[in-house]
């Protein structure tokens, strides 16, 4: 079964309550492993072993200036300090993480909605929920 795009929300924790952050349009959540080249001359063919892992996190949403959630992410990134967040779908908290916040922008288009966009960077890994 597909899931629709709106079931899938990002949280952070804001004053020790985890909240979605508020009018998102879009999140996506990436992972990768590096790859470490352990080739030799011996063959042609390219031998490779497992890296570091590493996550990530975007999120779009339209810019409210009142939002908790976009002053507690703001300030989370100027101070440099770790957040808690959390993946659900459809309503379920399904796995959770600690990260950064690596970059934060707005835009102000003139006759259009202002916007916010977010990084987050995964310390670690994620971890169910349970």
């Amino acid at each position: 079964m597909a899931i629709n795009g709106a079931d899938v929300v990002l949280y952070v924790e804001i004053d020790g309550t985890m909240t979605s952050v508020g009018s998102q349009s879009n999140v996506n959540f990436d992972e990768t492993t590096d790859v470490i080249d352990v080739s030799s001359k011996d063959s042609r063919a390219r031998e490779i072993l497992p890296g570091r892992y590493s996550a990530s996190v975007s999120l779009d949403g339209f810019f409210i200036p009142s939002s908790s959630h976009y002053e507690a992410l703001r300030d989370a990134m100027r101070n440099g300090t770790e957040i808690a967040i959390r993946r659900y779908y459809s309503g379920t908290a399904v796995e959770e993480a600690d990260a950064i916040v690596s970059s934060l922008s707005s835009a102000f288009p003139d006759q259009g909605g202002a916007t916010v966009a977010i990084s987050l960077e995964v310390n670690g890994s994620w971890s169910a929920v349970v």
